[in-house]
């Protein structure tokens, strides 16, 4: 069994990578970039970075800690009786500190082009937001309702994916696929996190400025994807059959 600081290290990492991956394709490659990238990424580009970076991850470090990397995944299995809840705060922990590395290293590459500009707007910097800051401008009510469903949803397939008898070796392929189709449906909605820590690995580095503040709306994606992870788990419980770890 590995150590709980092997764990936490390998949670730091992979979510480190979620988060370069997912919003670096964002920052970095998502809008038309000159003869090497005519066209862009695009939403369907970015939402396939997201997918393939929490399938890697899984796949490299998943036999370690779990492959938790998202604070609304490890609740979530900790309501459902897969995860000790004393280990929580310390994978939380591990989980912001890897991401916001992430948003620090993507921060300094993307201020080393030329044309780089202080981000402002909704979705800078690949931020999460609801009203002005929402790509789409969808409401708060709007936001909150898409981050808490596809949170529940994205439990719920994880812990179905994951459960015993599941056919081995498959599941960070489904796990990867359905965080690509997540983003697919809720990038124009909220820039989509489902993952705390993902929102707050790049608003620490945006910040508030008159033109776009989202440490102000961060609590949203927070709030709204623990409750979605609530539910998930909850429903998991309610329709399926398991021994609880005991927390």
């Amino acid at each position: 069994m590995q150590s709980l600081s092997k764990k936490c290290a390998a949670e730091c990492l992979g979510t480190f990578w979620l988060v370069l991956a997912g919003c670096g394709s964002a920052v970095l490659a998502a809008e038309a970039g000159g003869d090497f990238n005519p066209l862009g990424l695009g939403y369907l580009g970015v939402s396939l970075a997201f997918g393939l970076g929490v399938m890697t991850a899984a796949f490299a470090l998943g036999a370690i800690s779990g492959g938790h990397f998202n604070p609304a995944v490890s609740f979530g299995l900790w309501i459902a009786g897969r995860f000790p809840g004393r280990h929580f705060p310390a994978y939380v922990i591990s989980q912001v500190v890897g991401g916001a590395l992430a948003g620090a290293l993507l921060w300094e590459v993307a201020s080393g082009s030329p044309g780089f500009l202080p981000p402002a707007g909704a979705g800078a910097f690949a931020s999460n937001g609801f009203d002005t800051y929402s790509p789409g401008g969808y409401s708060v009510e709007a936001a909150f309702v898409a981050e808490a469903v596809l949170t529940a949803v994205f439990v719920y397939l994880i812990l179905a994916v994951t459960r015993p008898g599941a056919t081995p070796g498959w599941a960070p392929l489904a796990i990867g696929a359905g965080l690509a189709v997540i983003h697919m449906i809720s990038i124009p909605v909220t820039n989509t996190s489902v993952n705390p820590a993902r929102s707050t690995a790049v608003a620490l580095f945006v910040g508030e400025s008159a033109a776009h503040m989202p440490m102000r709306q961060l609590w949203l994606f927070w709030v709204a994807p623990l409750l979605g992870a609530l539910g998930g788990a909850l429903v998991y419980r309610a329709v399926n059959s398991e021994r609880a770890e005991r927390a």
